[in-house]
């Protein structure tokens, strides 16, 4: 027999504090399966960038703008426990290294597998991408849609929130940042 997944148990507390029948048949198993949900929603504190970055820096001439857009992330408000969903924009400007592409995706995976403000995620992105690169510059925008304000408390159903950071040369050059965002408004 299986071993019970540690967080059921609280699961099967929620459950039976709404009032719930938590051996109704369509509940029977729902701590067990909401704990492994719940354990996926939150990855991103089992995952060290180091390893996912996994040494996929590489040599570059190239001094450009690298922009990756539209990448899609799914968080969990830290105030509510609701999710929060929508896209994420990356640039930077190299100085002699660039990242893998799909290491970009992964590092925004990373901290949106984590309880969250949209705010910190987006400055956490920014900085590890940053830091990863030692990049003249680091920009990232997320625009994102919040359960917490969509099914709940003021329960508007088109609102959305859009955040950014910006590090080097896209704070200090007015002209720098507002390419990278008429790139990303395209």
């Amino acid at each position: 027999m299986s071993s019970k997944h540690p967080l059921a148990q609280h699961f099967e507390n929620i459950i039976s504090g709404i009032g719930e029948d938590i051996n109704r048949d369509g509940l029977l198993k729902t701590p067990e399966r909401a704990a492994k949900a719940f354990e996926n929603l939150t990855r991103g504190y089992d995952q060290n960038i180091d390893d996912v970055v996994n040494g996929a820096i590489f040599e570059s001439d190239n001094d450009e703008m690298v922009i990756v857009k539209d990448i899609e992330l799914y968080s969990m408000c830290e105030h509510h426990l609701l999710p929060f969903y929508g896209k994420c924009h990356v640039a930077y400007l190299p100085t002699g290294k660039v990242i893998g592409l799909s290491k970009i995706a992964r590092i925004v995976e990373v901290f949106a597998r984590r309880l969250q403000i949209q705010e910190n995620l987006t400055q956490q992105i920014a900085e590890t991408i940053e830091s990863q690169t030692g990049a003249r510059g680091v920009a990232v925008v997320v625009e994102a849609r919040h359960l917490c304000m969509m099914m709940r408390g003021v329960e508007k159903q088109n609102s959305s929130m859009t955040t950014s950071a910006m590090l080097g040369i896209f704070r200090e050059k007015q002209a720098t940042r507002a390419e990278f965002l008429s790139l990303i408004n395209r």
